[in-house]
């Protein structure tokens, strides 16, 4: 595992290791001939749904994701963004559970398949990579503590502040420095757990006092150390 390779990549380098393929038995490696898959999906297509008994993990290649769930009134909440180099399906395979959210694309995404015996023979032969695992599944704890924070102890105004700074450290940005993703209103409200008509008041307050850019859909933002201050980030 090279110093730079995402965890997906790492995965995939590993799979294509000859000394992993001398682990395996002919059943295993005639399912991971047959089961690895890629696979290409436009924006709004579902790669896992909430429910369904999970086959195998997904390792973005290129694009974003969004993990979702949906609430007994049908509105959609969601928990977290994946890019390129994050790895989709784990968890539910490691507790034995079924998914406990979908997920779908947010853009064109590139993704590989690859089945739940050969990921769990993968880090069962490979204590390099399960070490890296713990230290996956530990950042996923601390941002989802940290949502807990957000919408527990922060105002609507100091949720977007920090939302739009983590989106930003997660995400990137492209050459004009707007955050890597298309976000409609209504995913925005649904981030920072308020009304679609409060996110559109708050975006444009943002904009008056020049926090942020708005093109469309695309956000930059403009002054990182008064969102910092504003959102109280690092305080709670």
């Amino acid at each position: 595992m090279t110093p730079d390779a995402t965890f997906s990549q790492s995965i995939l380098d590993a799979l294509s290791d000859p000394e992993f393929a001398k682990k395996l038995d002919n059943t295993e490696k005639e399912l991971l001939q047959k089961e690895r898959k890629k696979l290409k999906l436009e924006k709004g297509e579902e790669i896992i749904q909430e429910g369904e008994t999970p086959k195998g993990i997904y390792c973005i290649v290129k694009g974003t994701t969004k993990l979702f769930k949906v609430g007994f009134n049908g509105k959609e909440q969601i928990l977290r963004f994946s890019k390129d180099g994050d790895v989709i399906g784990y968890r539910s395979i490691l507790c034995q559970e079924i998914f406990g959210a979908s997920a779908s694309a947010m853009e064109e995404v590139e993704i590989e398949f690859i089945p739940k015996e050969i990921f769990l023979k993968l880090l069962e032969s490979n204590s390099k990579l399960s070490f890296e695992f713990l230290k996956i599944i530990s950042e996923e704890l601390g941002e989802a503590s940290r949502t807990i924070t957000i919408l527990a102890q922060k105002t609507v105004r100091e949720r977007l502040a920090e939302v739009f700074l983590l989106l930003e450290k997660k995400l990137g940005t492209d050459a004009s420095g707007f955050i890597n993703i298309s976000l409609t209103r209504e995913e925005v409200a649904n981030l920072i757990g308020t009304a679609t008509e409060s996110a559109i008041r708050l975006i444009s307050e943002f904009k008056t006092d020049e926090l942020i850019e708005v093109n469309g859909r695309r956000i930059k933002l403009l002054d990182h150390q008064k969102l910092t201050k504003l959102g109280h980030v690092g305080t709670v």
